[in-house]
């Protein structure tokens, strides 16, 4: 059975940082596609970031610059380093994995396998 559990979400301020985690279990994610996505009140869901096989990440507009994105195979985790917060990055935030395609990383529909979410609100 397919696991994938998030962590580290909270409240801060704007310009603030938290680090979020995804633990899989069940799941080998050394040679799959796993990202970030997110869905604020009201909206749809959207790509943050997402990896695939062999490494290469792929951030949205909206965070580059701020956001970086860390595959552990060996302890079969992902993380996601948020700095710079702003209240617009306010959302549930998801893990998700699956074997997707390089030049569709971004494309929430395509993923297999979704965690719980953990929630992140930013202040200003």
């Amino acid at each position: 059975q397919v696991q994938l559990v998030e962590s580290g979400g909270g409240s801060v301020q704007a310009g603030r940082s938290l680090r979020l985690s995804c633990a899989a279990s069940g799941y080998t994610i050394s040679r799959k596609c796993i990202g970030w996505f997110r869905q604020a009140p009201g909206k749809g869901r959207e790509a943050v970031v997402a990896i695939d096989s062999d490494g290469t990440p792929s951030y949205s507009d909206a965070v580059k610059g701020r956001f970086d994105i860390d595959k552990d195979n060996a302890k079969n985790t992902l993380s996601l380093q948020m700095n710079s917060l702003k209240p617009e990055d306010t959302a549930m935030y998801y893990c998700a994995a699956g074997r997707v395609e390089w030049w569709q990383l971004l494309r929430p529909s395509l993923y297999d396998y979704w965690g719980q979410g953990t929630q992140v609100t930013v202040s200003s």
